[in-house]
């Protein structure tokens, strides 16, 4: 698979919020089966562009274009974007509700129920309406699950885990990752990463992405925080 048709790509995005630019210049190719993680410290844009990248209407994109599947749905809105293969969270009504083959999404929704240890009565009630965190969560990944996406944007998901439900949360996460599907996990801290294991790993600071790795890096910043390479950002802009 070449750059040019991974799953997920995206050039040159920058997002303003009431005319302040908070995303400064993104440019992110996700193959099928990697797994990118978008790691940076509070307040530097990385939910933004998150939410930019799934067109969330409170965030205008000022420049730049998205791509799945090497179709541009920069102008689509969000469940036109879902229904070309990219992940949103409560996506699974756009994605089926034409769906004639019901009876096998009831069963393959008990199966994923089981296996994300969910309680099928859950089915029967609104979506996240009267959930815990946990359990939001453990439903993000069943959407995720259900719709089979090409690429997957998951903003903190491991936010208000327990370790029991950040290891189920994740195995929900590897298993929906194959050659065909790219996840881009966006994480403050980098206990998911024990579980989710990294293609790669991007540093966003001050709306852009400022460097990137391996899954090495997410261990460096495990270890010495984000000082370090906030430091050395700045040195260089000096410089500039």
């Amino acid at each position: 698979m070449t750059q040019d048709h991974a799953p997920f790509r995206c050039e040159d995005i920058r997002v303003a919020i009431e005319s302040k630019e908070v995303v400064k210049g993104v440019s992110l190719s996700i193959k099928g089966g990697e797994i990118h993680a978008l790691m940076g410290p509070n307040g530097s844009g990385k939910s933004t562009l998150v939410n930019a990248l799934m067109g969330h209407p409170s965030y205008t994109l000022t420049s730049g274009r998205i791509f799945i599947n090497g179709e541009d749905v920069t102008e689509l809105p969000p469940h036109e974007r879902s229904r070309r293969g990219m992940f949103l969270r409560a996506a699974v009504k756009a994605r089926v509700k034409d769906d004639p083959e019901m009876k096998t999404f009831r069963k393959t929704l008990i199966a994923e129920f089981e296996r994300l240890e969910i309680d099928p009565a859950f089915a029967t009630r609104y979506v996240n309406d009267g959930f815990s965190g946990g359990e939001k969560k453990r439903l993000e990944i069943l959407q995720m699950a259900m719709l089979k996406p090409s690429i997957a944007l998951l903003d903190e998901t491991d936010s208000g885990l327990d370790i029991d439900a950040l290891q189920i949360v994740s195995k929900g996460i590897n298993t929906v990752v194959n050659e065909t599907v790219g996840v881009l996990l966006v994480t403050h801290y980098q206990r998911i990463l024990n579980f989710v294991k990294p293609d790669f790993v991007h540093v966003f600071m001050g709306g852009r992405i400022v460097r990137s790795g391996g899954p090495e890096l997410a261990a460096q910043l495990e270890k010495e925080g984000y000082e370090r390479i906030e430091k050395e950002v700045s040195q260089v802009a000096e410089v500039a």
